[in-house]
């Protein structure tokens, strides 16, 4: 246990397991690491369960494009499009979660690692493609509304339904820890709605003839895509901008350095996630002259170093320690 306080300013208590701040996957349990060998991507964990949804999702592609062909209803096409979508992002996450687990080289230093964030990107990408085309068709077909034969319509939706709420239930326990995890996730909830938009057109459908609920529900599907694909886009953009991760406060840290004895300052102060599950600090620390002189700042390394792991969940770390006339050379314009 470091010496350092357990909470923040505003009382709020940062160690392991609270709230506020979410556990991290692949860290060791206690010392520090310079390196990146003992992190396994938050992805990789959960690679068996997307691969099952990967065989779900495909298979009830298959069924719903089928179903749609035969009922000839858009709705039930742009839902086996999401499928499509889902099937390709869920491989694309799998792929990533490979790479990512490849080792760190003299050319990059930190792995593969990021592939994980930019196939999240991709996934992101594509939901918002899909959702613009289904509501561009929806519109396209207005005033020009074509027979739907509701009984395959209905048959493949409840099909479908029942396949994304068994894929919802295998991704549940990995989508907070997994920025691929939650993308597909996601992708499923707003899968399982489409389903639920389609069974409610069908029995329209089945009961008035009414067409065009068909086209409605369409565009519902598209309107249930688009605010997925930019939650996901944000979250992938925070990481590729290096922000603070969530739940990170750079004052709160610099807070709990700032109580290790013999500590009178630290500045340039970063945090930053590389990939899902694995975040990295860096910081210059300052130690008193007498701490110094008497080569005693060791202690203050791994201070530092638990402090952080106890307080942050952060393990990788890179800190400079200086002693206070050195302060002087450095231009503190960093937070």
């Amino acid at each position: 246990m470091s010496s350092c306080d357990n909470s923040s300013p505003d009382g709020h208590d940062f160690s392991p397991g609270h709230p506020h701040r979410p556990s991290v996957q692949g860290q060791s349990e206690g010392g520090h690491s310079h390196g990146l060998e003992g992190h396994a991507t938050a992805t990789g964990k959960h690679r068996k369960r997307l691969l099952w949804v990967l065989v779900i999702t495909l298979s009830i592609f298959l069924v719903q494009v089928i179903g749609a062909f035969i009922s000839n209803s858009l709705a039930l096409m742009a839902d086996a499009m999401h499928m499509l979508t889902d099937a390709t992002g869920v491989f694309i996450a799998l792929i990533a979660s490979i790479l990512a687990t490849l080792p760190a080289t003299s050319k990059r230093t930190f792995g593969l690692m990021r592939v994980e964030v930019l196939a999240a990107l991709a996934n992101g990408i594509i939901l918002g493609v899909i959702s613009v085309l289904i509501f561009v068709e929806a519109i396209r077909r207005f005033g020009a509304e074509a027979e739907v034969h509701s009984g395959p319509m209905l048959i493949a939706a409840v099909i479908g339904a029942v396949a994304n709420l068994v894929s919802l239930l295998i991704l549940q326990s990995g989508q907070k820890e997994s920025l691929n995890v939650r993308g597909a996730y996601l992708e499923v909830l707003g899968d399982l709605l489409g389903s639920v938009a389609v069974i409610i057109a069908g029995v329209i459908i089945l009961f008035t003839d009414w067409y065009i609920v068909d086209q409605l529900a369409s565009i519902a599907i598209a309107l249930m895509i688009a605010p997925r694909a930019y939650s996901l886009l944000r979250d992938v953009i925070r990481v590729l901008l290096e922000a603070s991760p969530k739940g990170f406060d750079v004052d709160t840290a610099r807070g709990h350095i700032l109580a290790i004895p013999s500590v009178v300052d630290a500045h340039d102060i970063h945090a930053w996630t590389i990939t899902s599950g694995v975040d990295a600090f860096s910081a210059h620390v300052i130690v008193d002259e007498d701490t110094w002189e008497g080569r005693d700042f060791h202690d203050i390394l791994d201070e530092v170093h638990a402090c952080l792991s106890e307080h942050f969940n952060i393990e990788h770390t890179t800190i400079q320690l200086e002693p206070q006339r050195h302060a002087d050379h450095e231009k503190n314009t960093h937070s």
